[in-house]
This record gives C-alpha cells, sequence and structure tokens, in this order.
C-alpha cells in the first residue's frame, strides 16, 4: 500500500467521523435539558419575575418548606391559587408540574415524592394574592 492510498483512507475514515458527529448532534437536538423551548419568550418577561420575586422578599411571603419521607409540605402566607413545578436537572423528562388552590386553613401544598428519584431538584413555586404575582424559587434535595 503506498502513501497515496494511506492518504485517501485516511480522509475517508476522517470524514466518516464527520458525518457520524454531525448525525448524532441532529439525533440529540432537542433532547438538551439546559435549552427552555420558549427563551426569548422568558427573556422579554424577565421583569415580571423579578417584580414576583421581590413581592415575595418585600412582603415577607416566603414559603416554608418541611420534607418528610414521602412528602414534600409547602405552606404559604396565605390562601393562593398556585403553579408548582419541581424541575430535575438532569432528566427534563421527570418533570413535574401541578396546579391547585391551597389546602387547610394552613394553607399548605403538600407533593408526594415517593415516586420521585432522589437526589437534586429545582422548585419553583408561583401564585396570586390580591392582585400580586409572586414567585419562589430553590434547589432541594429529595
Amino acid at each position: 500500500m503506498n502513501w497515496g492510498t494511506k492518504l485517501v483512507l485516511g480522509m475517508a475514515v476522517f470524514m466518516s467521523f464527520i458525518i457520524g458527529m454531525v448525525v448524532y448532534m441532529f439525533k440529540q437536538h432537542g433532547n438538551d435539558a439546559l435549552v427552555e423551548d420558549n427563551y426569548y419568550e422568558k427573556g422579554i418577561n424577565y421583569n415580571k419575575e423579578y417584580d414576583a420575586k421581590s413581592n415575595t422578599l418585600n412582603d415577607g411571603a416566603t414559603p416554608e418548606i418541611k420534607q418528610s419521607e414521602n412528602q414534600l409540605i409547602i405552606q404559604l402566607k396565605d390562601a393562593a391559587d398556585y403553579q408548582l413545578t419541581l424541575m430535575r436537572p438532569s432528566a427534563k423528562e421527570k418533570d413535574v408540574k401541578s396546579n391547585g388552590k391551597t389546602i387547610s386553613d394552613e394553607n399548605l401544598i403538600i407533593i408526594e415524592t415517593g415516586n420521585l428519584d432522589k437526589g437534586l431538584w429545582l422548585l419553583k413555586l408561583q401564585w396570586q394574592f390580591n392582585g400580586k404575582d409572586y414567585l419562589f424559587t430553590k434547589d432541594i434535595k429529595i
């Protein structure tokens, strides 16, 4: 085998590697948990999110979070309608979303954690009270 044949075979192997990487990257497109689908919309609405976080701090409405073996118990200051999202950083398909109203006079939100994977989760809680938006985010370990 002369040097010309080796050069052509080397180029063919390298080109096959590049084509394989391109195919792999196109197959992985959309499966990345670090990229959100509505990225630009979130950027435009950042002021609303910032104001909601500020309302939570300024009004002393930070929720209390307690954890038992199979439950995550969140207590709000006042009764409210809420949207709760538990996001798993390692796997987007395992995210949990919940909407509802607080229960009992203690304004509780109870989430069953028995079927959730152990490890780090991002808790994002949004609610409204007296026409004000509130937002609370926290990393929790289940």
